[in-house]
């Protein structure tokens, strides 16, 4: 039992010391100290694949999720914003893998809440005793193995997450440097240097501008949306109000001025989404840069080639990582925009046009709010945001490979080993001085070969037979 309660702390610790910690915005209310439940997740998947004395073989994202829901179910941290009231009259609150759901801290310790003190157990019998303890140690056993640890844990373990010894620059450069590689691998990138300006380039949060102030209502106007009798699940409604968090005050007074004050028939429901689907084409459209920039069009053109070739996988995988090298502020726009577009383009949800169905027209309009390139053609740009599109729920996701990675470099790092040596990644196989001598006598051979074949053929004129060899 102490023993787990130092594996626990050591998750705990890793998830205060690592999880992005900031003030957020969701449902146009703002949320101080808060973090992301997929953040969440990457740490401590981070955490238990850098852990020596973890079975590292068989940690799915899945059992990242289970070991945050334990720590929330003890406390360690809760939901905040909407999430928190959806499920106020529930008994359990369910941990969402997602960058929408937000969480807080309950407070400053590492240790997760333990039950009280019974007073009554100091006139209890030591058999007694012993049997909480057991209750208590098998309650623990169970929740280790949802994560796959082992039984018998050694001695080794030390409380201290050992990445908290490395400075946090260098982790951020550790991440940086492994998703560039790992991304080399996936795609054909000819130069990096692009690569390099735009992952650092970072686009300028509309929140807390000067203009903003200039409207003496806004706060008021930024609160109407929020206001009104809106259908708790409707995840079209949600979703468009998330993308509304990211647009400038006059846009959110339009909404404000045009919405009508009543959602409960039909018909004010749908002229609802249709002022909210207007206002984000109208923003949009007026945007001259795209989310995604232009000067990175070696890696998009690489995941589009995946693509077409049928490696779904791969392209996934390399969108991931790509993403990853985003700006924070434009990483989470693209999010919000790609999760409203997926639901609206539903067929069964709300018509947006007429004549056509809704897939066609989110495609069509939307591709140059994601993507525009003069170089990449009309069908290649819509292939690339229909995949998106569709994959927008893995795709703000870190990829195991690259927390596997990542986590050894950081190992390696610990240990004083020199950083330019190895960098975690094979382009080549490995073979032994033996193997590479015998293969080079025989490609002699081979050649030798070669060239008594070209002499020996009549049907090859000579000054042929001289240029062959």
């Amino acid at each position: 039992p102490f023993q787990a309660t130092q594996l626990w702390n050591s998750i705990i610790h890793a998830l205060h010391s690592q999880v992005e910690i900031k003030r957020r915005r969701q449902h146009l209310k703002t949320y101080k100290n808060c973090f992301t439940g997929s953040n969440a997740v990457d740490v401590v998947l981070s955490h238990l694949m850098q852990s020596m004395y973890l079975s590292c073989n068989d940690i799915s994202r899945l059992k990242g999720v289970r070991v945050c829901q334990a720590l929330m179910d003890h406390k360690v941290f809760e939901p905040v914003g909407a999430k928190l009231y959806l499920f106020r009259n529930e008994k359990e609150t369910e941990f969402e893998d997602t960058n929408t759901s937000l969480y807080k801290f309950v407070n400053s310790s590492f240790t997760p809440r333990l039950p009280r003190k019974n007073k009554d157990n100091e006139s209890l019998s030591p058999e007694q005793i012993c049997k909480q303890k057991t209750k208590r140690r098998s309650k623990v056993e169970e929740l280790l193995q949802s994560i796959n640890v082992h039984a018998s844990l050694p001695p080794k373990i030390t409380v201290n997450d050992p990445t908290h010894r490395l400075s946090k620059r260098v982790i951020e450069d550790v991440w940086k440097q492994q998703t560039l590689l790992r991304l080399l691998q996936l795609i054909d990138v000819p130069l990096l240097e692009d690569v390099l300006v735009s992952s650092v380039k970072t686009k300028p949060d509309c929140f807390g501008k000067e203009e903003d102030l200039i409207i003496s209502n806004t706060f008021l106007d930024r609160e109407v949306t929020c206001s009104l009798n809106l259908p708790e699940l409707d995840k079209w409604l949600y979703a468009a109000i998330e993308c509304l968090e990211y647009f400038p005050d006059q846009f959110i007074v339009m909404v404000s001025q045009q919405l009508p004050q009543s959602t409960n028939n039909p018909s004010n429901l749908n002229t609802y989404k249709k002022i909210l689907f207007d206002v984000i084409i109208k923003y949009y459209s007026q945007k001259k840069d795209s989310l995604l920039a232009t000067q990175d069009l070696d890696i998009h053109s690489g995941i589009i080639e995946l693509i077409e070739k049928g490696k779904t996988d791969q392209a996934l995988e390399a969108s991931q990582l790509y993403l990853k090298l985003l700006a924070p502020n434009i990483r989470e726009e693209l999010h919000r925009l790609l999760t409203f577009i997926a639901i609206a383009s539903e067929s069964e949800g709300y018509k947006l046009q007429k004549q056509f169905d809704n897939r066609s027209v989110i495609i069509k309009t939307c591709t140059k709010f994601i993507l525009q390139n003069k170089t990449l053609s009309k069908p290649q740009a819509e292939l690339l945001t229909r995949f998106l599109m569709d994959n927008y729920s893995e795709l703000f996701k870190t990829p195991l490979t690259l927390l596997e990675l990542t986590g050894r470099r950081l190992e390696s790092l610990l240990e004083g080993q020199d950083p330019d040596i190895g960098s975690g990644f094979t382009f080549c196989q490995r073979v032994t001085t033996k193997e590479y001598e015998d293969q080079k006598q025989q490609t002699k051979q081979y050649l030798l070969a070669l060239v008594q074949e070209i002499d020996n053929d009549p049907t090859i004129p000579l000054k042929q037979q001289k240029k062959l060899i």
